[in-house]
């Protein structure tokens, strides 16, 4: 009975905190499917589970992207990403770069609801332009 406890108890802990970032790629292998080294990556699906985040479509931002206005397939859609190693990532909620901005430094953002955007908003579905340099 103890080693049955034992292995469920190892089990919950592997599915529930095992693999944060199950999903999401690691910052400092951010390639695309030709294995060009990428800036950053978008995503269109977060979720209070973090390894659940990081997932739908995605889109791949290059080193030097200086986008004032996201393509209409992506305006105000991204909900999660990451950044690569040694990049930065600068993001605007209106076209042309206009509004407020936000700089992300090197690492996966699992939830943008969770980063906040004035006194009430967040970053979930508003970035509507950017600039990533690595």
């Amino acid at each position: 009975m103890r080693r049955l406890a034992t292995l469920l108890v190892c089990v919950c802990v592997a599915l529930c905190w095992g693999g944060l970032n199950a999903e999401c790629p690691e910052p400092n292998a951010m390639t695309d499917a030709n294995g060009v080294k990428l800036c950053a990556r978008f995503f269109e699906y977060s979720d209070l589970v973090y390894s659940d985040s990081c997932k739908g479509q995605s889109m791949d931002v290059y080193p030097g992207e200086d986008v004032p206005n996201m393509p209409l397939a992506w305006n105000n859609r991204v909900s999660s990403l990451v950044v690569a190693s040694r990049c930065s990532l600068t993001v605007w909620d209106f076209f042309l770069k206009e509004g407020e901005k936000h700089k992300f430094g090197a690492g996966i953002v699992h939830r943008l609801r969770e980063v906040s955007q004035g006194l009430i908003g967040s970053w979930n579905n508003d970035i509507s332009g950017y600039l990533c340099t690595c």
